[in-house]
């Protein structure tokens, strides 16, 4: 081609050079970094041509700062020797071109907003009608990387969205920043498919949206729970209830539902980092235990404690207080008061229904408000970004302080576990299991699959194996404060130079709590190894065994734990919560908050079996709301503050309740598995305890406080309610306590 004109626009720093190209005319836009480029592709008749010309109108006017003054006498050289320095320094210009190609790659950015690019339209797995849901958009270049500097307006067809206000109206444009763009509130009224389209230009893209009637979302936990207590077989009711889920997922289609199920639902929980860990952790904490058993350790705390509570009511409240004193983490409570007290209440004739009920009701709630837990930087992480999202200063883990006495649900489980310990009372489904084993001494009905193979965990040591009660406590004692140390150590980098200032509850909200668990599981079957083999009472090749069988005792509840993450999934993609939440709007009013609050996050703990998954879904949602109604309403602002920090507790105790109903639930599993219980028993017997004493944080707590009641009054009441209850429908049949 033959160049007819350039014009050096420094406001672009690139060079205009319109060629002729055959016929036409094509405009080429070209910057100090490509001109090595384009030199290496031109011709060797064109380049001097090209070289020359753009030295003239470009190297010397757009250089001149960069240059010295006598470079401009270059201008006054004729156009023949003007050529012959070209081709004496073109090697030269060709490697400063190449240097500048390397170290202007900024530059190189900017040009790619010049050439066409793609869109992406990043859709949700399957939306709900009515439900909002986010639609995103990116600019791509050919290789499929976003394009950072594309900011442009782009129209987009075929979708509606959900103003602040509750209207809905469609929306033509967006627009990107940084090469991405986003829809939050998108929605569509019915089910079926719908179109979304982007358009620039002649670009465009289309993407499918599928719609499913909302109540569908329902269905697959629903069916999950209700399976487990008719037909009484977790592993079966859980995969259902995924099949299900991928089924409504997968255009109805059964069998793409079922190999999705495996392939996707169940390999992803695997393939995730910290359900890992707590896998390995339970399952390291298992062969541990199995160490111990055998080398009479287990026995010998059994010994040691009976000279202290030789009757079911120390049992009882022996078991509550270890829970209390293991307030750190809810895993680590779970199992390490489960398999330590199982023996000890197995001989006191205490029901594993009981064991489980005890150990499950003071794990999660005394890890929910502890001021240092594991729980902690969760919980204080949600209040800190809802509140940073309204443009309030204050600290999270004051806010998180001060909502502790407002958990009304977690302090009363609590106290209802003391009570039902002391008087020795129980009523409902608990109580025919306490009777059966006080009268029978069968702490396991009669067909009951526990979830940890006693036979093996349980295991009684040989003939004149000392029953020495520290090579039980040791080991235990060592994963207590490997996890204090390692939460504060492992917190402390985390904030790095924060941490210098930080408090204590907020060093321990920042640890990794995944990785310290499984340094203190493996450190604690480490000691129990060498307490074993440096007294002798087992040889390697024992302790190897042991720690097997205490391997294959947790497997059925590893197992039960992959469903359940699985069933987690299927809610998150079919958008559960997000159904509740929209179906519960407009029935919120200033002074029902609360309440509401709290049986929405149980409802939700319980359809999905996570707690932390509903605060993760409740807390920037709900904040808003209990911040901004009561002021809209006119409320005394101590009123207004006090529904706040209410609302937040009914949001972290509301998490437990419906945590502790449900079959599903992590920590209902494993609370099963620690206890060796029947895992359907032990959800049938605390159901009735758990209801019970959410009434009364209902009656006495979320709906007083709604009004202003002292939260310490709220409670008061609440435990004297509770503790009517117990005398009034408990039946006490035991003969054995003093």
């Amino acid at each position: 081609p033959s160049l007819i004109n350039s014009d050096c626009c420094h406001r672009n720093d690139s060079c205009s050079m319109q060629l002729l190209s055959g016929g036409g005319q094509t405009v080429v836009y070209v910057s100090r970094i490509n001109l090595a480029k384009y030199l290496v592709k031109s011709s060797a008749k064109t380049l001097p041509k090209l070289c020359f010309t753009f030295l003239r109108h470009f190297l010397i006017v757009e250089f001149t700062s960069f240059l010295s003054p006598k470079t401009e006498s270059l201008m006054k050289l004729s156009n023949h020797t003007l050529r012959r320095v070209i081709y004496l320094f073109l090697p030269i210009v060709l490697c400063q071109g190449n240097a500048a190609a390397q170290s202007y790659g900024t530059e190189v950015q900017e040009d790619q907003t010049r050439q066409a690019v793609a869109f992406q339209i990043k859709t949700p797995t399957v939306a709900l009608s009515s439900v909002v849901f986010e639609i995103g958009f990116e600019a791509v270049d050919a290789d499929g990387q976003i394009i950072k500097a594309f900011a442009e307006s782009v129209n987009v067809a075929g979708i509606q969205i959900r103003d602040d206000d509750g209207e809905t109206r469609a929306i033509t444009r967006v627009s990107f920043e940084a090469g991405e763009a986003s829809i939050p509130n998108a929605v569509f009224a019915e089910s079926g498919t719908f179109i979304v389209k982007i358009q620039r230009g002649s670009l465009k893209k289309t993407a499918d949206v599928r719609v499913l009637p909302g109540i569908l979302s329902l269905l697959p936990p629903l069916l999950a729970i209700a399976l487990a207590f008719t037909a009484r077989q977790v592993l079966i009711s859980l995969f259902c209830g995924i099949w299900l889920g991928a089924l409504f997922i997968f255009q109805y289609n059964p069998i793409t539902g079922f190999l999705r199920t495996a392939d996707t639902y169940l390999l992803n929980s695997l393939a995730n980092n910290d359900h890992a860990a707590i896998l390995i952790f339970s399952l390291t904490l298992g062969g541990m235990v199995g160490v111990i058993s055998k080398a009479g350790g287990t026995q010998g705390i059994v010994e040691r404690l009976a000279k202290f509570a030789n009757h079911a009511r120390g049992g009882q409240l022996a078991t509550w207080a270890m829970g209390l004193l293991i307030f750190f983490d809810d895993y680590a409570n779970t199992l390490i008061v489960g398999n330590t007290m199982r023996p000890f209440t197995d001989r006191l004739k205490i029901s594993r229904e009981k064991l489980s009920y005890i150990v499950d009701s003071t794990a999660a709630p005394v890890a929910s408000i502890a001021p240092i837990s594991t729980w902690v930087g969760f919980q204080v992480g949600l209040i800190a970004q809802a509140f940073a999202v309204l443009g309030i200063n204050q600290d999270g883990y004051s806010v998180f302080l001060e909502s502790i006495p407002f958990a009304s649900y977690s302090i009363l489980a609590l106290v209802f576990v003391f009570l039902i310990g002391v008087t020795l009372r129980d009523y409902g489904p608990m109580y025919a299991a306490e009777t059966r084993s006080m009268r029978t001494g069968q702490v396991l009905r009669p067909g009951a699959q526990p979830l940890a193979d006693s036979a093996s965990l349980d295991m009684v040591a040989g003939e004149g194996t000392p029953l020495r009660w520290y090579n039980a406590i040791v080991p235990i004692l060592v994963v207590i404060l490997v996890t204090l140390a390692g939460l504060y150590l492992t917190g402390k980098e985390s904030l790095g130079v924060e941490a210098q200032t930080a408090n204590l509850g907020k060093i321990i909200g920042a640890a990794n709590s995944f990785s310290v668990l499984l340094w203190a599981s493996f450190t604690g079957l480490f000691v129990a190894a060498v307490l074993a083999v440096s007294q002798k009472i087992l040889d390697v090749r024992n302790v190897v065994e042991a720690a097997v069988n205490g391997y294959k005792s947790m497997m059925m509840a590893a197992m039960i734990l992959i469903l359940a993450w699985g069933m987690g999934e299927i809610c998150k993609d079919l958008h559960t919560a997000d159904y509740v939440i929209a179906a519960s709007k407009g029935i919120l009013s200033p002074h029902l908050i609360p309440f509401v609050t709290f049986v929405i996050a149980a409802f939700i703990s319980f359809s999905t079996g996570s707690s932390w998954a509903t605060m993760a879904i409740l807390t920037p949602i709900v904040i808003p709301i209990a911040y901004k109604l009561p002021v809209e309403a006119g409320l005394a602002a101590g009123l207004s503050h006090e529904i706040l920090i209410g609302t937040i507790g009914a949001i972290l105790s509301g998490s437990v309740l419906g945590d502790h109903c449900s079959p599903i639930s992590d920590t209902t599993i494993l609370s099963s598995m620690a206890c060796a219980a029947d895992h359907v028993d032990h959800v049938r017997t605390q159901m009735p305890y758990a209801i019970i004493v959410g009434i009364v944080a209902i009656v006495t707590g979320y709906i007083p406080n709604g009004w202003g009641v002292n939260n310490v009054v709220s409670l008061a009441a609440g435990t004297l309610v509770l503790a009517g209850i117990v005398f009034l429908f408990g039946k006490k049949l035991r003969s054995d306590s003093p």
